[in-house]
């Protein structure tokens, strides 16, 4: 395994930014110049005058993704600001191009605190006024690192104001990564979704989203906990999000709910589990504790904990097995969203996303993965229930399942599916950017 890069070796990685304009088109005579710019520029500017979805044939549209962010909540670090945020977003759009093939641009947003203040809470309405002042250039939008619960509001705003999809990955990029492993535990453990009880720790964007995407794959008794405990229904203090899931019963505690339980899925802080508590969950369990950079419990703590019974341990660490890392998410869910041509990434979509991940999975792994990875046995089972994001396969299955899905919800016009599949195997053949 590779030492983990120092920090002068990180700076240097990072020094004059990750991205930067690609020209589509040569430029290199005299009447690729007037094609490119004036006078030439002046017909398509006249086609998306008279039909402005013509934009999307004649301008960089159709495979653009805005991510934005006002800073507000970034990675685990914090509000920092939409300064601090350019290297995660530099990064986000790095990501959407090695791995989705998308053309990703950063779009910080300042002043989007409210009553116009430099810190402090995001007003909504700010970045939802934003954002749509600068979609029409963008072919989809990615929300990142922006605070529960204004998070909430924002995506359901602009999913409702603007005809591309918006998606903020930490609400849903978890969350189908996490129901992709969750799939796969049920075949290893032979239980289905809906018998399953679990636990999530963490109630803000990817704790509230995972629940509600369990619960749309058929779990029916899930326990929500947050920093008080138990999300409850007595409690007074539950936005309308978090209320949602509040549950009647005795448990009021994270170890007091884990008691007999199956899942334990961790969107949360270090060390919050004890082993005991793990020690005290049903025969197989499954825990997912992926709170970054260090987990709710180690792995380490787990198998002692567990001995030698079965069990499933994911984190959202490279260094161990199991990584939920949203990477295997984003990329695919809007390649296959934007070459639908798709108004939003709806549920079913994010459905298909989980189960064509899961699918993957199952599959024997190519050899170059393998290379990748060689203190790992990646054979489908209790150390493999997720794919590696480098498995190239992800780029055709997932895509085409969130196109599938798309034409099939409605979410986009009827597709020849075929020469689709077909497009993305040759598209995936000629790319470069992973390696």
């Amino acid at each position: 395994m590779n030492a983990a890069p120092g920090r002068e070796e990180i700076l240097e990685y990072h020094r004059g930014g990750k991205v930067g304009l690609r020209l589509t088109r040569p430029l290199a005579d005299r009447r690729a110049l007037c094609t490119a710019y004036t006078p030439g520029v002046a017909v398509p500017v006249r086609e998306i005058a008279r039909d402005p979805a013509a934009a999307r044939r004649y301008t960089a549209k159709s495979n653009l993704v805005a991510v934005v962010s006002d800073g507000t909540a970034i990675l685990g670090l914090g509000d920092l600001g939409p300064f601090a945020s350019i290297p995660v977003m530099e990064g986000k759009a790095v990501l959407f191009k090695a791995f989705g093939d998308v053309d990703a641009w950063p779009a910080p947003l300042d002043r989007c605190r409210r009553d116009g203040a430099a810190t402090g809470p995001t007003d909504p309405r700010r970045v939802i006024d934003a954002v749509c002042a600068l979609a029409p250039m963008y072919g989809g939008i990615n929300l990142e690192d922006i605070a529960a619960p204004a998070c909430f509001e924002i995506e359901d705003r602009l999913d409702a104001l603007l005809d591309i999809p918006v998606f903020h990955d930490d609400q849903w990029g978890t969350a189908v990564i996490t129901l992709a492993g969750m799939l796969n535990y049920c075949r290893l453990c032979g239980r289905d979704m809906a018998d399953l009880r679990i636990v999530i720790n963490g109630a803000g964007a990817a704790g509230i989203r995972i629940a509600d995407t369990l619960k749309c794959a058929g779990a029916r008794r899930i326990v929500l906990c947050d920093s008080k405990g138990v999300v409850r229904s007595a409690r007074s203090d539950l936005h309308d999000r978090k209320r949602a899931h509040a549950v009647d019963g005795p448990a009021t505690t994270v170890g007091e709910a884990l008691r007999g339980a199956h899942v334990f899925i961790g969107v949360s802080v270090a060390d919050c589990v004890r082993p005991e508590e793990v020690a005290a969950m049903a025969d197989y369990p499954a825990v997912f504790a992926m709170a970054n950079p260090d987990p709710e419990i180690r792995p380490e703590a787990v198998a002692a904990a567990l001995g030698a019974r079965p069990y499933v341990m994911a984190t959202g660490r490279s260094d161990f097995p199991n990584q939920v890392n949203n990477v295997l998410g984003f990329p695919f869910l809007f390649r296959g969203a934007l070459d639908a041509g798709a108004s939003t990434i709806n549920m079913p979509m994010k459905l298909a996303a989980a189960e064509a991940l899961a699918a993957t999975a199952r599959l024997p792994v190519p050899e170059d993965i393998r290379a990748l990875y060689p203190d790992e046995n990646l054979e489908f089972g209790n150390a493999y229930l997720i794919p590696k994001p480098f498995d190239r396969r992800l780029f055709v299955d997932v895509s085409f399942a969130v196109a599938s899905a798309a034409a099939a919800s409605g979410a986009a016009a009827a597709m020849d599916l075929p020469a689709y599949r077909a497009a993305l195997d040759r598209r995936n053949d000629a790319r470069v950017g992973l390696r």
